[in-house]
């Protein structure tokens, strides 16, 4: 593995997410009627296929690439979903804006890892898995809670500062989470793993920015719709 394959994959990967959303997002826009089955079945295909990349032994590229394609047209269609939310309200430009604040978020996170500002220690990654797996059973909670109208259907997120707060620390969280990333490629590169793990490398930081720009998303509709 090299650096330039781990770029080469991941622009790759990236190019097809965007394809992918495009397409999320004219389907969801020229048909609403099946808008929440696309985001239904691009939400549950991303997470299998996010599930089988990341416990499948040997890395699968044709894998990685569905998982690319298919979480692209679940972000399409999110992110129409989510833009019609703001729209709602008066608030123009929250995918953009999602979108700028998840590749400044990349680069700042970026620059802390290689300046070495912020270090990966084994401190570092115990914490942020704990807080990640605490964040998974709040998020899992909050969810439950939506579907009995809490925070007007957010749930535990719409509930006023807490809400706030709570998508504050999930954008915080995704974003310290790409330092992970950046610490896999840098351990597998110096280990000199065989060139296909590039695309596993590309992958997991596929799905990090897939989180953080969901975590941004959120974050701005639910700030939107506080402007009522």
């Amino acid at each position: 593995v090299t650096f330039p394959d781990v770029m080469v994959k991941s622009a790759i990967m990236f190019g097809l997410a965007v394809v992918g959303a495009f397409a999320g997002w004219i389907l969801t826009s020229s048909a609403p009627g099946i808008g929440t089955l696309v985001v239904m079945i691009g939400m549950i295909g991303t997470i299998v296929l996010g599930l089988v990349n990341a416990f499948k032994r040997k890395v699968s590229p044709p894998l990685t690439l569905l998982y690319a394609a298919c979480s692209g047209i679940f972000l399409g269609a999110i992110s129409y979903w989510y833009n019609q939310i703001a729209l709602a309200s008066d608030y123009e430009g929250l995918v953009l804006q999602a979108v700028l604040a998840t590749f400044t978020t990349f680069g700042v996170m970026l620059l802390l890892y290689g300046t070495g500002i912020v270090k990966v220690t084994n401190k570092f990654v115990k914490f942020l898995t704990v807080a990640m797996v605490s964040y998974f059973f709040i998020a899992l909670a909050s969810l439950v809670a939506s579907f009995f109208g809490v925070g007007g259907g957010w749930g535990f997120y719409g509930v006023g500062t807490l809400g706030l707060l709570l998508c504050i620390f999930g954008v915080g969280l995704a974003a310290f989470s790409l330092m992970l990333d950046f610490e896999a490629i840098k351990q597998g590169i110096a280990m000199g793993l065989p060139e296909r793990e590039s695309w596993r490398m590309s992958f997991g930081l596929l799905v990090t920015l897939v989180w953080l720009y969901l975590e941004f998303l959120r974050l701005f509709a639910i700030i939107a719709s506080g402007r009522e």
